[in-house]
């Protein structure tokens, strides 16, 4: 018999690329385009490697409603591509290593079998050795706050200026998903460098250089590459946003190889 027809929304996608949100764990390129389906599974090729890849349909969520910069298909779940197959991906709990010496405690006990507990004569302190720890205490403090306080006063005389602590950037870069290079520029204003990543594939990514962050752009065509986020020089996320779709950009930055 004749495979029956691929229902919606797989027949929409036609030559379209688009990405999968989470990106799939051990494939580097997360650009694909849907080629056939039957009903349990769905054939997308990868446009970077040509790679041709069957992904089950109890992994696949729905189609983002937006098309810009790029078409977004959710999955259900986390998976990662490893033996030519793809498998749900597991995080793994790492088991902290044994201090060298340390003796293995023996396994618990039910109350019925416990021995009962030795009692052990507990005499009180008096209240002159109790007034004796809390001054010793009292005293160990002020002397940890005053050599705190005179490392600073040091510091600022012999450098001249007053020691400044910054916090590691948390908010938002007052940026979102409708700048364009033009809109950050009035914001920003004008990068240090301006690069394209060449790389084959309808997807373009632009990166903005400033001092501090890479403003990084992305779009199907380079006139239209528009804000998803930001990274730091160490090439780590430092700003986000939501597509109009409900998909976040956190994880294709964080995927996103430095160029």
């Amino acid at each position: 018999m004749p495979a029956p027809p691929v229902p919606p929304p797989f027949e929409h996608l036609g030559h379209r690329p688009f990405s999968f949100y989470p990106s799939i764990i051990g494939i580097a390129h997360n650009e694909w385009r849907y080629k056939q389906a039957t009903w349990s599974e769905v054939l997308v090729v990868n446009s970077q490697s040509n790679q041709e890849l069957w992904v089950p349909r109890r992994y696949l969520g729905e189609l983002a409603s937006i098309e810009e910069p790029v078409m977004i298909w959710g999955l259900t779940k986390e998976l990662e591509y490893k033996g030519s197959a793809l498998i749900p991906h597991v995080r793994r709990v790492l088991q902290m290593p044994r201090a060298v010496g340390e003796v293995p405690r023996p396994p618990a006990q039910s109350p019925a079998a416990a021995a009962p507990a030795q009692v052990v004569n507990i005499s009180l302190e008096s209240g002159t050795e109790s007034r004796i720890g809390r001054l010793i205490g009292a005293v160990l403090v002020l002397s940890i706050t005053a050599t705190a306080l005179l490392i600073g006063v040091y510091s600022r005389v012999t450098s001249g200026k007053a020691v400044v602590y910054k916090g590691v950037m948390q908010s938002s870069l007052g940026l979102n998903a409708k700048d364009d290079y033009h809109s950050i520029v009035r914001k920003l204003g004008q990068p240090l460098g301006d690069q394209w990543r060449d790389e084959a594939g309808e997807v373009q990514y632009r990166r903005l250089k400033y001092d501090d962050k890479n403003i990084i752009l992305m779009g199907r065509e380079r006139g239209s590459a528009v804000y998803i986020g930001a990274l730091d020089n160490d090439w780590k996320v430092i700003d986000s946003v939501e597509l109009i779709g409900g998909v976040k950009t956190y994880s294709m930055l964080a995927s996103l190889s430095r160029f």
